[in-house]
């Protein structure tokens, strides 16, 4: 249970928090903008099961993978893919916390 709320948690606290804190007069766009980068585990239906709770996603599926993630880091540099790079980050360090219990 742990698991699960500190991956779930990451996934929505860190957002809302950063988008509160740094975007506070279009926070809720800010939210959302950031909240789409769980739009990556599109990549889980490749997986065969496309669910494993005891299956680390980090460097197993292709949006996570080292080279992606590289990727997602260099977008935090421009402003304007800024928001959505750190959705992706977030949900990068969302899912190191859950291997993290692996």
């Amino acid at each position: 249970m742990l698991q699960t709320f500190a991956h779930y948690g990451c996934h929505i606290f860190i957002p809302l928090t950063v988008a509160i804190l740094f975007y506070k007069s279009n926070w809720k766009m800010a939210f959302l903008i950031m909240l789409s980068g769980m739009l990556i585990d599109l990549d889980h239906l490749l997986a065969n099961p496309i669910f494993d709770p005891n299956r680390c996603s980090i460097n197993f599926h292709p949006l996570h993978s080292s080279f992606a993630i590289t990727f997602y880091l260099f977008l935090l540099v421009p402003k304007k893919s800024r928001l959505v790079a750190l959705g992706l980050v977030i949900h990068i360090i969302a899912d190191v916390v859950d291997c993290s219990f692996m």
